[in-house]
């Protein structure tokens, strides 16, 4: 059975989240994008793992998964750790996955007494992320981690700021428990197949929501026989191109870090333009905020365009909204691209349906001409961004000569958060 997977968002208890993402905000959510399976986001926060214990309904086959209003979901969460290694401050964020909420609830008496988990829906701990992993692996082996957004600046295995130059550097001797990477959104898995030691990772794709609207910007296609725990991270292990289909990206440079720069001067460079300015801001003086791409550029081995054996395949996407803000040259919150969203989506199924699955010839019977041919574009890959840069997001630019629009507008709503 072909099914699509998010499994990192976050619940109403983290912070910058929308409310509306309770149990039924996700439901709603997952409905009407297409997703199957969500992570429950947050379980170690003690009211949202309440509220998990008490509305979600254990499958009966064991499978691992639990549902709510027909949405299949698995025990998930994001842990930051903040520590000292190297003689440099650390901030590495990871996502755990866990086979029932049995073990989380173990796993959260544990992690009670080492923090504050009530602060955050992604609490903040100490000491080093090998300690976590080893915590989180001495409860089952079954339990995943999984290293998030990994080239993100500022909180990431390999970000600029905090992170480390290999995973083993990072996770030391647990390093054995890593068998998957979490790209982000400012990367794609191109630009990841440029490392040869990330050869042996699975790389999967999630939204990282923070309100329904953003679920599924980034997910995983599977195809397995029995949609269950197990079989889903046996997939991922394996890098089972049968069973682990392809993963759903963002345009990477639509993320917020995809490129240098200093947004405080809307100074957005290149890696070759930032090397000739010495990494250094030009209007300001202060050290730019080192991107993704020239992370990647930095510790690659391969050169562009290189793809290793069994590696999982990936389509590139743009939100639906995003494109029809971007064809009616309207703002993604308007009534207008409101309106001919919530009329096409129910027409053609869910939002994943229209982006990558309805035949062109229905979408054009079920929607406006700049619509259906801002699809298209997007299908046939015609459409570029303006590179995002130091948390400002890209812009989505429909042809070579026009920039449509901003694909998000100004931070600070609860709907623009990553």
């Amino acid at each position: 059975m072909r099914f699509i997977a998010d499994l990192h968002l976050h619940s109403k208890y983290a912070r910058a989240t929308s409310p509306r993402m309770d149990l039924q905000g996700m439901a709603e959510g997952a409905k009407l994008k297409g997703i199957d399976v969500l992570a429950t986001a947050d379980f170690t926060h003690p009211l949202w793992f309440k509220e998990l214990k008490n509305k979600l309904k254990k499958s009966e086959d064991g499978s691992g998964l639990y549902t709510y209003r027909d949405v299949r979901f698995v025990v998930g969460t994001e842990v930051s750790n903040i520590f000292s290694a190297g003689g440099k401050v650390r901030k590495i964020h990871t996502v755990l996955l866990i086979p029932s909420l049995e073990i989380a609830e173990q796993i959260n008496d544990v992690l009670g007494k080492k923090g504050n988990l009530k602060a955050d829906g992604r609490p903040t701990f100490g000491m080093p992320v090998l300690e976590l992993v080893e915590l989180v692996m001495g409860f089952s082996r079954e339990n995943v981690v999984i290293p998030a957004h990994v080239w993100t600046p500022w909180f990431s295995l390999f970000g600029s700021m905090s992170g480390f130059d290999s995973v083993e550097e990072c996770f030391g001797d647990q390093a054995r428990h890593i068998f998957a990477l979490e790209t982000g959104l400012s990367s794609d898995p191109a630009m990841n197949w440029r490392l040869s030691a990330l050869d042996k990772y699975a790389l999967v794709s999630n939204s990282d929501a923070h309100s329904p609207q953003k679920m599924g910007r980034e997910a995983n296609v599977f195809d397995l026989q029995k949609i269950n725990y197990k079989n889903m991270m046996n997939a991922i292990r394996e890098k089972d191109q049968k069973r682990f289909l392809y993963t759903i990206e963002f345009f990477p440079e639509e993320g917020k870090y995809h490129y240098d720069g200093h947004r405080a001067c809307n100074v957005c460079f290149s890696p070759k333009e930032s090397i000739s300015h010495n990494n250094i801001c030009p209007e300001c003086g202060k050290r730019l905020t080192i991107g993704v791409m020239h992370r990647v550029e930095g510790l690659a081995d391969r050169p562009e365009g290189a793809k290793p054996p069994g590696a999982i395949p990936y389509k590139s996407i743009v939100p639906l909204l995003e494109l029809i803000a971007a064809a009616t040259k309207r703002a993604v919150n308007s009534v207008k691209v409101r309106d001919i969203y919530s009329k096409l989506v129910p027409k053609l199924g869910n939002e994943f349906a229209v982006l990558l699955d309805v035949p062109m010839e229905r979408i054009k019977n079920a929607t406006i001409e700049p619509v259906a041919n801002a699809i298209q574009k997007m299908r046939e890959g015609k459409v570029r961004m303006k590179p995002g840069y130091d948390g400002v997001f890209g812009e989505l630019v429909l042809d070579e000569q026009e920039n449509i629009r901003k694909t998000v507008s100004k931070q600070g709503r609860l709907s623009d958060f990553d």
